[in-house]
């Protein structure tokens, strides 16, 4: 399986589980992995025989900004799913970075990776 990767996708969202983080919001940073056979697109030059990687790109900005949800796990879950209703996705791996998450102690970033498939 071929990969199209995308990385440092970036919005803001008001997903997490503290009041402060639902009112303000804060920036998040999506990573994907798009698993795919990209031969048929290769063969014919042919954009409709591969996945659109600008139109995910602003498919998952649109999940970051849209409904809050408490968790990452679940943010994570609906970016996946997005990204597996294009034809030619097989597979998927998003990491989901939070590197404003309320933490009171130092650290550089949070993040979910998952990985779901077809099957």
């Amino acid at each position: 399986m071929d990969r199209v990767a995308l990385r440092g996708l970036k919005a803001r969202g008001h997903h997490g589980v503290f009041p402060r983080e639902r009112e303000e919001g804060q920036t998040f940073i999506v990573d994907l992995v798009l698993g795919l056979d990209t031969r048929p697109a290769a063969a014919t030059d042919d954009l409709a025989k591969t996945v659109h990687y600008g139109v995910v790109a602003e498919e998952v900005v649109a999940v970051v900004e849209g409904e809050p949800v408490d968790l990452i796990e679940t943010l994570a879950e609906r970016i996946a799913g997005q990204c597996l209703k294009h034809e030619g996705v097989q597979e998927v791996e998003v990491v989901v970075h939070k590197p404003d998450a309320p933490i009171t102690v130092p650290f550089d970033d949070v993040t979910i990776t998952i990985t779901r498939s077809r099957v």
